[in-house]
């Protein structure tokens, strides 16, 4: 550091604003990348195997539904508790015990022989899996840089819809060629990535601080520091003087609710309902609904689920370096409103063939990739250090009950009202996503996490 660093070594928001990016920077977005890419493939994995189980296990849609649920309903738990308990104890140690948790009950997926103890496994996979994605993208929003946070955060969050993709992919030719249990061999693997986390991956500097503990903040930095210069070699950026201080604080869940956070966390709520009941019900239920209704062959029903995160994973990687340009509030607004488009076309025309239905999906999921895949981050920015885990997980809890009432409902008004019907519903929660977006979001691109965020005694 310069010659004024030991009237700046507390100023750790302003430190972490001035570094340029690194390869240090890249080597911790591919980790927690390679961290949302494992959560997505395990989250998805039922979806690939149902078309197999169905007539093997005679599932009934209303099993089907629950089967896709009940993983997501772990997930809600896994969120509460992660985001307090990385509060209390660091980023890092959530993120490490969550993907221990997920990976070894996929192994143990490997040995379910019928449906109750699968239904049993998913749930205790989905805490671990509930718990990873809100820390991770707490952990990575942390160390970006307010002008360019977006591209930095949604090029490493763009793992997540690439672990959608690749499940679909492998889900197309694996289950078919091999059999079910493999796809939860696969879905083990990320155990492996337990030692790089633990030997790459610091504590967040903001965290620490925000505990109070600015001389474990100031130790971290300082080595974070000493990387990016190449050992003092290549001269950092002077530190800004116009960047907020992080603040002490305690970690109180009701705090979401108190000043500007109320409005925020209630918003921030229904957008995490609204994208994720679209997104894991499209996603979870298309294959199904090709075999089910149309009695496809498993490969070409888990081929259309395919396509559609294939075209997410495109929409994402592109928001990746426009949304700090147009704003996350456009962005979700008008991407919300779009995907009512087709949706509502699949509820109202009658007859649609699967090649046709499959195409309305398909737009519709472009029109609205981003928002599921940017989320995190955006909700990230919506809170202040000490809360932000904790508002991370909260907001993941309206995602996972998303997750378990969309595909429950879809089990319950396919037979009842068809395929038209199905996508009805998906129109209106669009319709209802882009609406409370207009209505009751904030604007965060290129503004710094302190700057957004006042602590609950100023705010």
């Amino acid at each position: 550091m310069d010659a004024t660093s030991s009237l700046d070594r507390y100023r750790i928001a302003a430190r972490i604003e001035r570094l340029p990016r690194s390869r240090w920077h890249n080597k911790i977005r591919l980790i927690v990348g390679a961290v949302n890419f494992s959560d997505a493939f395990d989250a998805l994995t039922v979806a690939y195997v149902l078309p197999a189980l169905i007539p093997l296990w005679d599932i009934k849609p209303a099993q089907i539904g629950a089967l896709i649920s009940v993983g997501y309903l772990g997930q809600v738990i896994g969120g509460v508790a992660s985001g307090a308990l990385a509060e209390k104890y660091g980023r890092v140690p959530l993120m490490v015990g969550n993907i221990v948790l997920f990976s070894l009950m996929s192994f143990a997926c490997v040995l379910a022989g019928n449906y109750p103890t699968l239904l049993a496994l998913r749930f205790l996979q989905g805490i671990g899996l509930g718990g990873e994605v809100p820390i991770a993208n707490t952990y990575i929003n942390e160390f970006a840089k307010s002008g360019e946070r977006g591209r930095f955060v949604l090029l490493q969050q763009s793992m997540f819809p690439v672990g959608l993709t690749t499940v679909a992919l492998v889900g197309t030719f694996v289950v078919p060629m091999l059999g079910w249990q493999w796809m939860f061999v696969f879905g083990g693997v990320p155990v492996l990535l337990v030692l790089p986390m633990i030997r790459v991956l610091p504590e967040s500097p903001r965290w620490l601080a925000s505990r109070g503990r600015n001389e474990d903040a100031d130790r971290v930095l300082s080595r974070i520091e000493s990387l990016v210069s190449a050992g003092g070699t290549v001269p950092l950026p002077a530190i800004p003087a116009d960047v907020a201080p992080v603040v002490a604080a305690p970690a109180r869940f009701a705090d979401l609710f108190q000043g500007v956070y109320r409005k925020r966390t209630l918003s921030l709520w229904m957008l995490w309902f609204c994208a994720y009941l679209l997104t894991y019900s499209i996603t979870g239920w298309l294959p199904s609904i090709m075999r089910k209704v149309y009695h496809l062959p498993v490969a070409q029903s888990n081929f259309y689920g395919f396509v559609v995160s294939l075209v997410g994973l495109f929409v994402l990687v592109l928001a990746a370096f426009t949304i700090d340009r147009i704003g996350r509030k456009k962005a979700y607004a008008g991407g919300f409103l779009l995907a009512a488009v087709p949706l509502f076309i699949a509820a109202f025309v009658p007859n649609l063939s699967a090649l046709a239905l499959g195409v309305l999906a398909t737009l519709a999921f472009a029109a609205m990739g981003m928002i599921p895949g940017s989320l995190g981050m955006y909700t990230a920015e919506n809170y202040p250090n000490h809360l932000r885990a904790i508002g991370s997980g909260a907001s993941s809890v309206a995602q996972r009950l998303s997750s378990v009432v969309g595909p429950y409902l879809v089990g319950l008004i396919l037979p009842a009202y068809g395929v038209g019907g199905v996508f009805g519903m998906f129109a209106v929660f669009a319709v209802l996503g882009a609406v409370t977006c207009t209505l009751f979001s904030i604007e965060t691109a290129g503004k710094t996490l302190e700057q957004l965020s006042p602590t609950p005694r100023t705010a």
